[in-house]
């Protein structure tokens, strides 16, 4: 894992995914690109945190999820209330055009490799 600088903190990346397996393998995913994550298993607690940190730098989201609401419907209430943070949208079941998800956000089909997602996340976020 990467180490921020002193006086300086990695940026958080919020993991939402409802299968504790590949939750787990995601955040390896994010801390592997040299950031901080922290999970939630679904898009209700996803908001929770949302609403209580503002150090959230990029939401990173499954599309299929239980709950009362999806991935999609996350990316867009993200974008709706928290403009600067940037989403990553993930399916391996639902492909989607760049269209259907909010200007600041982009889509990645799974399965995924590890390292071209450790690149994405970087390219997203940009250096630190």
């Amino acid at each position: 894992m990467i180490s921020a600088p002193a006086g300086k903190s990695l940026p958080v990346v919020l993991v939402v995914e409802d299968e504790p397996l590949l939750r787990i393998l995601a955040v390896e995913v994010v801390e592997e690109a040299g950031f901080t994550a922290i999970e939630a298993s679904d898009a209700d607690e996803a908001v929770v945190l949302l609403e209580s940190r503002t150090d959230i730098a990029l939401v990173f989201t499954d599309i299929n999820m239980p709950g009362s609401m999806d991935g999609l419907k996350l990316a867009h209430a993200v974008h709706n209330r928290w403009p600067p943070i940037k989403i990553l949208v993930v399916s391996g079941q639902q492909r989607h055009q760049s269209s259907d998800l909010p200007t600041n956000g982009c889509f990645v089909g799974k399965p995924y490799q590890a390292s071209a997602l450790v690149e994405k996340l970087q390219s997203i976020i940009g250096s630190h």
